[in-house]
């Protein structure tokens, strides 16, 4: 798996600073299932990382805040049976969570008001459930 992940644009994560462990997935066993490191564990040390910028860094940290150990991103993958096809899965998962952690905040919403037309309506339909609510109720003399 060699090369570096490109999360977007110039952001690039080199390979030297992907860590991988691999262990034996759970689940129902079958034959040499339970013999074969295909589960995959990718780290990513996320505040000591020279492919951010220090903006993007501080970034991603407040967004991943609850996700990270000292500061490390753990992504795992054991949905596949080869190791390789879950070595894949793993660098697309961590490509999109630092994706989502590093994109711009949204725009701030700007508040508005209602229309007359909308007001309008509003009470017109007010009135009307009023008047039919009315009309239900039984004559009282």
């Amino acid at each position: 798996m060699p090369g570096d992940l490109r999360l977007r644009g110039s952001v690039l994560i080199p390979e030297s600073e992907l860590r991988w462990r691999f262990s034996r997935s759970s689940g129902p066993g079958g034959q040499s299932v339970n013999t074969s490191d295909s589960r995959v564990e990718l780290l990513f040390d996320v505040s000591a990382t020279t492919a951010l910028s220090s903006m993007l860094r501080d970034r991603a940290l407040s967004r991943l805040g609850d996700r990270l150990i000292d500061g490390v991103l753990s992504v795992t993958a054991s949905e596949q049976r080869s190791q390789y096809q879950n070595r894949l899965s793993a660098e697309r998962k961590l490509v999109d969570i630092m994706l989502d952690a590093i994109a711009p905040p949204p725009r701030p919403r700007v508040p508005t008001r209602p229309t007359a037309g909308s007001k309008q309506r509003r009470i017109d339909d007010k009135k009307h459930r009023s008047t039919t609510k009315r009309l239900r109720r039984p004559d009282s003399d």
